[in-house]
C-alpha cells in the first residue's frame, strides 16, 4: 500500500468508529437525548434540508463557497506577509530591532478583539471579516518564519560566506530553503486560526457563510443544523489541510519520505 493511502485508510477508519459511537450513543442507546445532541439521522435530514432547500438565506454550497473564499484571501495574505516579515527579522537584526516592539506589543492582542475597529475602518464587508481573518493568521506566520531563519545550522551560513552567496541567491539557496521546515508549521497554525476565526468574522453582518449556519441556527435552537455548519467547518479545514500538507510534500520530499 503507497504512503499516501495507509493514512487515508486510517483516517476513513477512525472517521467509520466516531460514527458508530455516535450513533450508539444518541439513537442506538439514547444515553445522550436527541435535544441535547442530536444523532446522525437528524443531521442528515438537516444537511439534506440546507443543501437542497436552503438555510439562513442561502444554499449550503454557497454558504461553503463565500466561507471557503473568505478563509483563503485572509490566509494568503496573512501568510505571505507574515512569512516576508518573519524572514527579513531573522536575517536582519537592524530589521529586527525596528519591527520587534511594535509586533510584540501587537500580538497579545486576541483576532477577536479587531471585530470592532475591523467594523469602524471598513464597513460590514467582506473587507472586514477578511480582516480578522488576517489577525489571526498573520501571527504564527511571522514567529515560525522568523525561528526558523535563527534555527539554520551556523555552518551553513560560513559555507555561504566562504562561497560569497549574497543577494537574491543567499535567500533562495540559504533562508528560505533552511526555514522552510518552520515556515510549514507556521503557514499549518496560520490556516487553522483562519477557521478557527471564521465563525467570529462571520458574525460581522454576513449574508452567507459557515459562521452564518451557526448563527442562525443557534437563533433558531435548531441542534441538527449547529452540526451540519460545525461538520462543514471541520470537513473544509481539514481540505484545505490536506492540500497544504501537499504543497508541503512536493516543496520538501525529502521529509515527506
Amino acid at each position: 500500500m503507497s504512503g499516501w493511502r495507509r493514512p487515508l485508510w486510517r483516517a476513513l477508519a477512525a472517521l467509520g468508529i466516531a460514527l458508530l459511537a455516535w450513533w450508539a450513543l444518541t439513537e442506538g442507546s439514547g444515553l445522550i437525548s436527541p435535544i441535547r445532541f442530536p444523532g446522525p439521522s437528524e443531521t442528515w435530514a438537516a444537511w439534506q434540508q440546507i443543501l437542497w432547500e436552503g438555510y439562513a438565506s442561502a444554499l449550503w454550497y454557497q454558504h461553503v463557497v463565500r466561507s471557503v473564499a473568505l478563509v483563503t484571501i485572509g490566509f494568503l495574505v496573512a501568510s505571505t506577509l507574515g512569512v516576508a516579515l518573519g524572514l527579513a527579522m531573522g536575517a536582519s537584526r537592524t530589521i529586527e530591532a525596528l519591527v520587534n516592539p511594535a509586533f510584540l506589543f501587537l500580538r497579545p492582542i486576541p483576532p477577536l478583539a479587531w471585530i470592532p475597529l475591523a467594523i469602524v475602518w471598513l464597513g460590514l464587508g467582506d473587507a472586514a471579516k477578511i480582516m480578522v481573518i488576517f489577525a489571526a493568521a498573520f501571527v504564527p506566520s511571522v514567529i515560525n518564519s522568523f525561528s526558523g531563519v535563527r534555527q539554520i545550522d551556523k555552518p551553513l551560513f560560513e559555507a555561504s560566506a566562504m562561497l560569497d552567496i549574497r543577494g537574491w541567491r543567499y535567500w533562495t539557496q540559504v533562508l528560505i530553503p533552511g526555514a522552510l521546515p518552520s515556515i510549514f508549521t507556521g503557514l499549518r497554525l496560520s490556516l487553522q486560526a483562519s477557521w478557527t476565526t471564521l465563525v467570529a468574522a462571520e458574525l460581522i453582518g454576513a449574508i452567507a457563510g459557515l459562521g452564518q449556519i451557526l448563527n442562525q441556527a443557534s437563533q433558531d435552537i435548531y441542534p441538527p443544523m449547529i452540526l451540519v455548519g460545525m461538520i462543514s467547518v471541520a470537513l473544509f479545514g481539514w481540505v484545505m489541510t490536506l492540500g497544504l500538507g501537499w504543497i508541503e510534500a512536493r516543496v520538501m520530499p525529502w521529509r515527506a519520505r
